[in-house]
């Protein structure tokens, strides 16, 4: 049993297609669910850019959270993401975490110009990357920002903006050495259950790569929150809770994020599900 005692987030998984992604966002921020997120794909040209589809949520929203679900670190070049994330952070109030990807789709990564990286180089990329971007948010001090890495070279950059809020960064990895780099670097784990090799049954395994990896870094496994997508669901509202509640308290996951593009779905889930999981996870934890 592992609970890493985080407070339950709730939301909802946003096809990128334009206006019809902005009234679904509206319809989440509205209903009280505490994310809305958008997968991307700067190489699909059936959605819209993913970050520009953000910061317009973010001026048409009031309190609701918002991140890329996850961003492609391989055409978004972290520098200029973390100055990004940072100043939509700001504008929106503090409303921005930063859902990070390696980049699972080389061809189309390259087909944009970027580079095509194997599996382990992007591994690599992205661990260069995420100290770069917590660098630029940094602005304790005036010392400019240094990294010579192999896949990204930052010389002497000014700190800056500081966030509103410390930014979440939240890692899509599924393979050890990914979850592995979740624990060491990421605040927060965000696969899928459909990905998930054996669904939840893989849950223990992966969180324990996860806590290793944290624990190399001398951090506490629960530094790392858990969110899970889900783009299937079984059963009404009280068995979803039930299922929430079990993944809560028997593994970790802090977070449900919904697919399906569904204004009914994201309002039940606003009005019935997390209600009634809180006080399922609520109930047990005061025991």
């Amino acid at each position: 049993m592992t609970d890493y005692g985080h407070n339950l987030l709730f939301g909802t998984f946003v096809t990128p297609n334009g206006p019809q992604a902005v009234d679904l966002a509206v319809t989440a921020d509205r209903a009280g669910l505490d994310l809305v997120t958008f997968q991307d794909h700067p190489y699909q040209p059936a959605f819209v850019d993913t970050w520009t589809l953000m910061a317009y949520v973010a001026a048409r929203t009031e309190r609701i959270r918002i991140t890329g679900n996850v961003l492609n670190l391989p055409l978004r070049p972290p520098a200029v993401l973390a100055r990004a994330a940072a100043s939509l952070d700001i504008l929106s109030g503090g409303r921005i975490e930063l859902g990070l990807g390696s980049g699972a789709f080389p061809d189309g990564v390259a087909a944009m110009g970027g580079r095509r990286l194997t599996p382990g180089q992007s591994i690599d990329a992205l661990s260069e990357a995420i100290p770069i971007i917590r660098d630029l948010w940094n602005t304790d001090t005036r010392e400019r920002v240094n990294h010579q890495g192999r896949y990204y070279q930052v010389v002497g950059a000014k700190r800056g903006p500081r966030p509103a809020h410390d930014i979440g960064i939240w890692i899509g990895a599924y393979k050890p050495k990914m979850l592995a780099l979740t624990g060491r670097l990421g605040d927060g784990w965000l696969p899928s259950m459909d990905y998930l090799p054996k669904g939840a049954d893989s849950l223990p395994e992966m969180n324990a790569r996860i806590d290793e990896g944290a624990e190399s870094a001398g951090r506490a496994p629960a530094d790392i929150r858990r969110l899970l997508n889900f783009m299937r669901l079984d059963g009404g509202p009280a068995q979803l809770a039930e299922q929430f509640a079990d993944l809560a308290l028997n593994h970790g996951i802090s977070g449900f994020i919904l697919g399906g593009d569904d204004h009914e779905l994201a309002e039940v889930l606003a009005a019935e599900v997390a209600p009634a999981t809180r006080e399922l996870v609520e109930r047990e934890r005061s025991h």
